[in-house]
């Protein structure tokens, strides 16, 4: 029974929460939350603040001597909007680095909008239909449209409350001009996004976030009295909350059930957003659910480790439709890829018991075989370069930075190239994968000098494991000859010498 924790450096907040995998359903054990405000000096001057910096690892202190208490098996850290922004993103890391030996990872809007999918359809309530999912921070606003458990589309707008309440609102309470202002530069975001989301013909709104909580408490206030709780905001109800909020100042606002001390100075922000986007839309209402990045994060550590859980079958769909979008994107031969592929799956199985890698690299393997070829996409000159480029920098969706930095490294050295350590590529690989992801780099090469000349001239492989030697014995299709591919797997022979530590000879069948 694994036990995982999350944590989220949000620019408004930061949260803490592990939950123990248990017949394969997580369990929540302990949950935090403190605001820090990370974010607050962001969006006016490109920098984290040194307080605000001091606060968040003071906290993450704090969350780090939980997780031992509790015993944490695992830890994911992700940051989001503020570090995206900052220029001093990299010394925050390397301080949350010193101080808890955490590694925060930095993920794009894109991702932050599928993990707070994959949290919010561990939900057995989500229904089926078209499901716009909102979440509202501090820096950005990730608007998800899920349909079926799976993303069909998902954008990230700056429409942070703080970053907004940061740019527009200066006066206790706000003047007139700074709230148009502020909803002039709202409507103009959401604008962009309106056929895009309106085309999906949405049936539930769901939003995630303290934001959202907040406005929510605020609603079932003035709708049902004081003691009744309420998780939908209606149309309507949005528009009047929007514009009471705005006339007050932030001593009346912070008297309001449910808002809170801190929300209080941002809430006007955060209610003109979900106010737009609700008229723009055209959507009737939204339902607030506690679920949220944390539990995206959990989802996606509870599927790594174990695949047939919902969670697991999920990440393996959203890893595979984002391989074959970015597929169809870079214009790669999907036919070819997936014989590539086919073949290093068959290659993998078959030298299981010589290469002894880890059974993640089966899918690490599998991606780099589909997207080998990305590098085409730019220059068919140093294209190989390229494909590791866009591979470690693209928004293939379900991977960690660096899960795709490994895929991107066994994709790299296809050609006459072979890695060292001292290169960028193995570098950037963290040392105790730098065995494997050679091993892996191999076994891409065989699959691909198999399919070398694009005419699935080789049917099958048959493979022998003799104590010095491996043994292909290539069976061709009918009236086909395999000289070709047999040429190319005997230039990899001295490689696959030096990296297995035995002979490898090929046969025709």
């Amino acid at each position: 029974m694994p036990t995982f924790a999350a944590v989220d450096i949000g620019s408004n907040s930061v949260r803490l929460k592990i939950a123990r995998l248990q017949a394969g359903r997580l369990r929540a054990l302990h949950e935090d939350r403190e605001v820090t405000r990370l974010g607050e000096g962001v969006f006016s001057t490109g920098f984290l603040t040194p307080e605000s910096m001091a606060d968040t690892v003071r906290v993450l202190r704090r969350f780090h001597r939980t997780t031992q208490q509790i015993v944490a098996d695992s830890v994911r850290v992700l940051a989001t909007s503020a570090l995206r922004d900052a220029r001093n993103s990299q010394a925050f890391v390397e301080w949350v680095r010193s101080a808890t030996g955490w590694r925060a990872e930095i993920v794009s809007g894109v991702e932050e909008a599928r993990l707070i999918h994959l949290g919010l359809v561990s939900d057995p309530r989500i229904d089926r239909s078209p499901t716009l999912m909102i979440d509202l921070g501090g820096g950005s606003c990730e608007l998800t449209v899920s349909q079926g458990g799976h993303i069909r589309d998902a954008v990230s707008l700056p429409l942070g409350a703080v970053r907004l309440s940061n740019e527009f609102l200066r006066h206790d309470p706000a003047r007139k001009g700074e709230l148009k202002r502020l909803r002039s530069f709202v409507t103009r975001e959401v604008n962009r996004v309106v056929n895009r989301i309106g085309g999906a013909k949405v049936r539930n709104v769901i939003a995630t976030s303290g934001t959202a909580a907040a406005l929510a408490a605020v609603a079932a206030h003035m709708h049902r009295g004081r003691n009744r709780q309420r998780a939908v905001v209606s149309r309507a109800e949005m528009s009047r909350i929007s514009k009471r909020l705005a006339r007050l100042p932030i001593a009346e606002r912070r008297k309001i059930q449910g808002i809170g001390p801190r929300r209080a100075e941002i809430i006007v922000a955060g209610a003109a957003v979900y106010h737009e986007l609700l008229e723009k839309l055209r959507l009737k209402a939204f339902r607030y659910s506690p679920l949220g990045l944390r539990d995206g994060i959990l989802s996606q550590m509870a599927a790594d480790y174990d695949r047939t859980t919902r969670s697991g079958r999920q990440l393996e769909s959203e890893r595979w439709e984002s391989i074959l979008k970015a597929v169809e994107h870079y214009h790669i031969d999907r036919k070819h890829a997936l014989d590539v592929r086919e073949s290093a799956m068959q290659l993998f199985t078959g030298l299981r018991s010589l290469h002894k890698l880890p059974p993640e690299y089966r899918e690490w393997l599998s991606a780099a075989a589909m997207l080998y070829e990305v590098g085409d996409y730019v220059n068919r000159n140093g294209h190989h370069r390229h494909t590791h480029y866009i591979i470690s920098n693209s928004e293939i969706l379900g991977y960690t930075p660096q899960q795709r930095r490994i895929i991107a490294a066994i994709a790299r050295y296809l050609g006459k190239s072979r890695p060292t350590v001292e290169e960028g590529p193995m570098k950037a690989v963290e040392s105790s994968d730098r065995a494997e992801v050679q091993k892996a780099i191999v076994l891409l090469r065989l699959a691909r000098a198999l399919n070398l000349g694009r005419s699935r001239a080789v049917e099958k492989v048959r493979i022998q494991l003799r104590p010095a030697e491996v043994k292909l014995t290539l069976v061709p299709r009918r009236r086909m000859g395999v000289d070709l591919e047999s040429w190319a797997i005997e230039k990899d022979s001295a490689y696959f010498r030096e990296v297995f530590g035995r002979e490898l000879s090929t046969a025709v069948s």
